[in-house]
């Protein structure tokens, strides 16, 4: 019995100092909508695609599993893991999924938090955000618009221009190199 009240105990005092970090706390939609472009709907001219929509059973057969653990049950790989913490190749970051094209190389920056960040999107209509309250966190998830998978968290501690930190998971992003 003593042993759960002390978990219980040290569980609660670690939400509370989450719940006192800034950077964890949720960005409204209205502060992410003011520091993004809003006039960058387009790459290269073009709209983004029409949403992709499947199954899951079409999703397991499609992705890795832990593709799958990531983009559809909103897991997270552990940190400094991933392929493309510490990449820093000329080029794009596309969903996955289904290849929707999120981030440009020249916004990626090293945060040292474990994950690749970015400080923008390449375009508004490139991610959406949803609170997510799971862990006991209050935090704002980002998520592709063309398939609707979990890509990571969005911070309020990240450089300027923006101000902000994309924190995504590298198994759920692919690099296309740009051509020089």
């Amino acid at each position: 019995m003593t042993k759960i009240i002390i978990a219980l105990v040290f569980i609660a005092g670690v939400t509370l100092i989450w719940r006192l970090t800034p950077s964890e706390q949720s960005l409204s939609e209205a502060d992410l909508s003011l520091l993004i472009n809003p006039d960058s709907t387009k790459q290269n001219g073009e709209m983004m695609e029409e949403k992709v929509i499947r199954t899951e059973e079409e999703w397991k057969k499609i992705l890795t599993p832990e593709e799958y653990y990531v983009l559809r049950q909103k897991g997270t790989e552990r940190a400094s893991t991933g392929k493309y913490d510490k990449h820093f190749k000329k080029g794009v970051y596309k969903c996955a999924a289904c290849d929707n094209v999120l981030f440009e190389s020249d916004t990626k920056y090293d945060s040292g938090c474990g994950w690749p960040s970015f400080f923008t999107p390449l375009a508004k209509d490139r991610v959406i955000y949803e609170e997510d309250r799971s862990y006991g966190m209050v935090r704002t998830e980002v998520m592709c618009a063309k398939c609707g998978g979990h890509l990571g968290h969005v911070f309020d501690d990240g450089p300027e221009p923006t101000g902000l930190r994309y924190c995504m998971n590298s198994v759920s992003l692919k690099f296309e190199k740009k051509e020089e």
